[in-house]
């Protein structure tokens, strides 16, 4: 089972991602079930380590907080491979993908390779049209969404779509939900 950990989007800000998803040849634009803020990316995981992730994420308390989608950007210099919704600053937000990061590592999952970058991917891209992709990073640079309430993270899976036009081709599926609302993120100890 492929694995990640995220935040999911409401479905008032997936709209206004919809709103800037065009307009860029190459692009495989994300559909709705695919917009989500990733926290920690898992992989590959069989079925025993399935029950240690879920039993040390639902042991994970932090507060729920707002967030704001804001400004958009690029991932790959010289070979873009995506284009990606940020995320404003969020104290909040990094205490939280800390503790997920290091209760995954507890349970044997290697370091993640990549430095927490809190987005949402809005498209895949293969041979974009650098011109319009740049017009795209421009026009939409001021892009900021309506605030919104992180109440939950959520484990995914992920396996691949067999409709090879959608998205990245895969299909995400919820394996499971973990509240938030615990104790205020300033008076616990990390890790």
């Amino acid at each position: 089972m492929r694995l990640f950990v995220a935040l999911s989007i409401p479905n008032a800000v997936a709209q206004s991602l919809s709103l800037i998803q065009g307009g860029v040849p190459g692009a495989r634009w994300q559909t709705r079930e695919q917009l989500h803020i990733t926290l920690r990316f898992i992989g590959e995981v069989d079925g025993q380590h399935v029950e240690a992730i879920d039993d040390a994420l639902a042991g994970i308390m932090a507060p729920d907080f707002t967030l704001q989608l804001h400004g958009v950007g690029q991932f790959g210099n010289k070979q873009p491979d995506s284009l990606w919704a940020g995320v404003r600053p969020n104290g909040a937000l990094d205490h939280l993908q800390r503790k997920v990061d290091a209760a995954i590592r507890r349970v044997g999952q290697p370091q993640d390779a990549y430095k927490f970058t809190p987005h949402v991917t809005v498209a895949r891209l293969r041979h974009p049209d650098r011109e319009k992709m740049v017009d795209w990073l421009a026009y939409h640079a001021l892009y900021t969404s309506a605030e919104f309430e992180a109440g939950a993270f959520r484990l995914y899976s992920s396996r691949p779509s067999s409709n090879k036009g959608a998205g990245d081709g895969s299909i995400y599926t919820v394996e499971e939900d973990y509240p938030l609302g615990g104790h205020d993120f300033d008076s616990e100890i990390d890790d």
